[in-house]
């Protein structure tokens, strides 16, 4: 239990830290800011610097599921299934998280809705490569 609670923890944290890394350096490649630390501390009318707690969090606990609950039940490499696991965090992402922060289902109310949803999608599929490569 202990070494499986580490293992959450460290991909948790590898998948994440790619996954923001991909978020910072997504205006270089013509993508929106996607600052979603700024835009969770907003949603929650906490410091930024809580904001961005909150989002590594949030990764920890998804690399939770998927290391506890679907890493053993999908099909592929380790790559292919962290992949296939990013579409998950993709569309609560989309259908719920946007959405109760203003955005719009599919980030529709943002000004380039596209865009911002490609560049949700690249991040997460980011996040799911580095997931499976990390377990």
């Amino acid at each position: 239990m202990k070494n499986q609670l580490n293992v959450i923890l460290k991909t948790g944290l590898i998948a994440t830290s790619a996954m923001t890394a991909v978020m910072f350096m997504a205006p270089l490649m013509g993508l929106p800011k996607m600052p979603i630390g700024n835009m969770l501390a907003g949603f929650m009318h906490v410091p930024v610097v809580a904001g961005w707690i909150a989002h590594f969090m949030i990764g920890i606990l998804l690399a939770g599921g998927y290391v506890i609950v679907l890493k053993a039940k999908l099909p592929g490499s380790a790559v292919v299934k962290g992949l296939i696991y990013s579409f998950i965090p993709f569309l609560i992402a989309q259908l719920m998280v946007m959405p109760m922060m203003g955005a719009g289902i599919f980030s529709s109310a943002t000004v380039a809705p596209t865009m911002m949803v490609m560049g949700s999608l690249i991040g997460h599929l980011v996040y799911g490569a580095a997931l499976g490569v990390a377990t």
